[in-house]
């Protein structure tokens, strides 16, 4: 089954940092014309990447209604969704999607699934690695992949960002973790914080 997350989860940290940068009214649109984004070329990274996670910040647990919880940023913007929630600060997000799915996920199923809807949806997707990884929660998917955000309305600017896509499955339920910040921001340890903390209730 596809979900709303499935279909459009390309361009969502696009859409969460052209909110940031101001570009609201131009993130209706985007939905409409989603097979120009992957023809998009990748901006160059900052050379001085903003979206480094403090390390002094405070993560609290989040609980979602739908069956899960893990720890997230405090303080940072929340907005729920029917499927999910999303987190974000100024470039930096972090995005939990709910859809229903008959099998955990492999390697080999989520590079011809999840990949192509990337390359199809996002801007300029580049993905570096689809890895199976051990956590507290259970086997999970890791993709990792570039992309480029949503001009910005007023400077035509963008950023390019790294993201990271974590798969969780049991019993029909299938919730994607997405983390994403500036190429070149250093936020392993507290990306790795949040992956880890992912726990079903």
């Amino acid at each position: 089954m596809k979900s709303f997350f499935q279909k459009t989860a390309g361009v969502l940290p696009a859409l969460a940092v052209a909110a940031c940068l101001g570009t609201t009214a131009v993130m209706v649109s985007v939905l409409g014309s989603l097979p120009a984004l992957a023809a998009e070329k990748p901006v160059q990274p900052e050379k001085n990447p903003p979206g480094d996670i403090p390390d002094s910040q405070v993560f609290i647990d989040y609980t979602s209604p739908q069956g899960f919880a893990l720890k997230v940023p405090e303080g940072w913007a929340r907005s729920d969704r029917a499927d999910g929630a999303s987190f974000v600060d100024k470039l930096d997000g972090v995005v939990v999607s709910v859809s229903k799915a008959d099998a955990a996920p492999t390697v080999d199923s989520a590079k011809a699934d999840y990949v192509a809807k990337l390359q199809a949806s996002g801007r300029a997707v580049q993905v570096s690695a689809v890895k199976q990884v051990k956590l507290p929660a259970g086997t999970a998917i890791r993709i990792v992949y570039t992309s480029n955000s949503e001009p910005n309305a007023v400077t035509n600017r963008q950023v390019r960002l790294e993201n990271e896509r974590y798969l969780y499955f049991k019993d029909g339920k299938l919730v994607a973790l997405e983390l994403y910040a500036p190429k070149g921001a250093d936020n392993v340890d507290q990306w790795q914080l949040m992956s880890s903390s992912f726990r079903w209730k």
